[in-house]
């Protein structure tokens, strides 16, 4: 009887893609359609009530930039946003820890909290097997505030998601953050992926793993200063040299 395949989880925002992929998208979307550039005013002006509506909340109002948008127009902008930018994205060092992992027969998953609309898309363009995410009712044309299928998935609701797909356990798993403390309980080796500093003080005292790729900004306030170009499209990824 063949050995069933050994599983090995990913996360993917600031773990083979070092920014957040949602401001990323965001910033490919605004650049094909400036006008969308006007709705970020919306979410400026609920950001105070991030405590109130919570992370799935916020989730909701961040997204409205799509608001009015085709699914078909959503769907091609995905793909286009993977094959024009995606190569730029990506970590080097961790692509080929995918594709090691791959020519030794493992299944790969990603696991996100990033809409899996888009991670989907990712997921293909990078071999992985299975690829999840925050599920949007997207509809047909979206909403101002896109509903959320399910939880924000995050932490332990991907822990859940991968039950239902019969994934309880996994030979190894990739994250930088707290959050998927879960996710990596789940695998028999863990990896962290540039972790902030309290995550990869947890991993040294575990004898966990750790990557630390070279970063595309010099420091946290050039990180932020990424984020805020993203989040008003105006920021796009440099190049890589061939």
């Amino acid at each position: 009887m063949s050995k069933p395949p050994e599983h090995v989880l990913f996360d993917l925002d600031q773990t083979i893609v070092p920014w957040d992929t949602q401001l990323v998208f965001r910033s490919y979307v605004l650049q094909q359609e400036g006008w969308r550039r006007a709705l970020t005013l919306v979410f400026i002006l609920f950001l105070p009530l991030n405590k109130l509506l919570g992370a799935g909340g916020m989730k909701r109002v961040f997204h409205c930039y799509l608001w009015g948008m085709k699914r078909e127009r959503l769907e091609a902008l995905a793909a286009s946003f993977v094959r024009d930018w995606l190569p730029q994205l990506t970590y080097p060092e961790i692509i080929s820890e995918i594709e090691q992992h791959r020519a030794a027969g493992r299944r790969l998953v990603l696991s996100s909290a990033s809409p899996e609309l888009w991670v989907q898309h990712i997921g293909k363009a990078l071999g992985f097997d299975l690829s999840l995410g925050t599920l949007f009712e997207w509809g047909e044309q979206v909403e101002f505030f896109p509903d959320l299928i399910g939880e924000n998935h995050k932490g332990s609701a991907k822990v859940v998601r991968l039950a239902e797909f019969g994934i309880t356990e996994g030979l190894e798993g990739y994250s930088d953050s707290r959050a998927d403390l879960p996710l990596l309980a789940l695998c028999q080796n863990k990896t962290l992926v540039n972790p902030l500093p309290g995550v990869k003080a947890h991993g040294a005292e575990h004898h966990w793993r750790l990557l630390e790729p070279a970063r595309p900004w010099k420091n946290r306030l050039a990180f932020g200063w990424g984020c805020t170009r993203q989040l008003f499209g105006l920021w796009a990824p440099d190049k890589k040299k061939p």
